[in-house]
């Protein structure tokens, strides 16, 4: 039986993972050195398991294969033949609430249990919601270049894909949408979360009088984005701030080359780039001033786990002292390279304060500076990632 061999070979996958790479990555070689499933089958066997891990850390006192059935219980809405199977009553009763679900599968279960940090988190975040909403995979989400909102919303529509308006340059997306297929992205259309879409309000000044020192209206900003990643930031930094005189920097070579081939597909261009563990050393002082310096700092990115939920099963509390520790180390090394009333917006995509609100006090305390704005950008009941953000000005 189908059925059988599904759970059977989940189970087997999820008793081999170490969580020590993506599980998409992991799951996929599993595939490829074991080739005898199909399409169909390997997105059932691939939804068990991620079902599995939507339910954090609850339920670890029973069997894998329970917990994969509780899982796709929980976070399914609609008919699902495994689950007809091993567990009748619950698929007959699968468009019940979370709360009434919890009445049905007697186990000890409590939603608080996914996520068992509470008191680690920033003080805004709803505990139970933020819990909740593992159960639920987070929406794709675009982002509309400017000059391209209407040409894109009319691409979708024409390839009859449905989408939400969230705003203006913001639309929503089934996850699964091969959107590479019908749009130009990066050029178009940028591929970036809700929230991280919001850092656009920090990257902006805040105030109408914002003059950076040696300011010229003829002249452009510089910006240094000094944890570029693949420079989803840096596009969203030109598209809200026009001509800026462009610097990027990352640990990661290889992902600086990914930024590259992203930058040629926004036609961003005369850029400066380089490769700087800015934890340690100050080879960067050499670039001179910069009126602005976006610091997406390395986290825990506890805030993301509703896409990667197998990080949210492996996550030992240790990791915050560690990414608490090397946040103060670059913060403290990128500093001196502001201009003075140059502005620093500071990032995670961490719901921990011990990264977001004790590193504003590390901030305040530590460098003559005042803080224009903080916030704790929640995506958790938005079917987005929940991120932390605050802009400072060097006094």
């Amino acid at each position: 039986m189908k059925f059988v061999s599904h759970l059977n070979t989940a189970t087997h996958i999820l008793q081999q993972y170490r969580g020590d790479e993506p599980f998409a990555h992991f799951i996929k070689k599993n595939f490829r050195q074991h080739k005898k499933f199909g399409s169909t089958d390997r997105r059932t066997i691939s939804h068990l398991c991620y079902s599995y891990f939507r339910l954090g850390k609850a339920m670890n006192e029973v069997s894998t294969e329970e917990k994969i059935l509780a899982g796709v219980f929980l976070c399914d809405h609609l008919h699902n033949d495994l689950l007809a199977y091993f567990k009748p009553e619950w698929n007959e009763n699968i468009h019940l609430t979370i709360t009434q679900k919890l009445s049905i599968i007697h186990y000890p279960f409590l939603i608080a249990d996914i996520f068992p940090w509470q008191g680690e988190l920033s003080n805004e975040i709803d505990h139970e919601n933020f819990c909740e909403s593992f159960l639920v995979q987070p929406d794709l989400f675009l982002r509309l270049r400017p000059g391209n909102e209407e040409a894109v919303k009319k691409k979708l529509l024409n390839a009859d894909i449905k989408f939400r308006v969230i705003n203006d340059s913001c639309i929503a997306l089934s996850n699964t949408t091969k959107i590479n297929e019908v749009i130009h992205v990066n050029k178009e259309a940028v591929i970036q979360d809700y929230s991280s879409q919001k850092i656009g309000d920090f990257i902006q000044p805040q105030t109408t009088n914002y003059k950076p020192q040696s300011f010229n209206p003829s002249s452009s900003l510089k910006v240094w984005d000094c944890c570029a990643a693949s420079g989803g930031k840096s596009i969203l930094a030109k598209d809200k701030l026009g001509s800026i005189a462009l610097t990027v920097s990352d640990i990661r070579k290889s992902i600086l080359f990914n930024l590259k081939k992203r930058f040629e597909e926004a036609a961003i261009k005369g850029y400066k780039s380089f490769v700087a563990d800015l934890s340690s050393g100050a080879g960067h002082r050499s670039l001179g001033k910069f009126d602005l310096i976006i610091a997406d700092v390395p986290c825990s990115g506890s805030g993301t786990w509703g896409r990667s939920p197998e990080a949210l099963c492996f996550f030992d509390k240790k990791e915050i002292d560690r990414y608490s520790a090397l946040q103060k180390k670059i913060i403290t090394n990128v500093i001196p390279s502001l201009k003075k009333n140059g502005r620093l917006v500071y990032l995670t995509c961490s719901v921990f304060k011990m990264e977001n609100e004790e590193m504003v006090g590390y901030i305040l305390q530590n460098f003559h500076s005042h803080l224009e704005k903080m916030e704790v950008l929640k995506g958790y009941d938005k079917k987005a990632d929940t991120m932390f953000a605050a802009a400072f000005t060097l006094d």
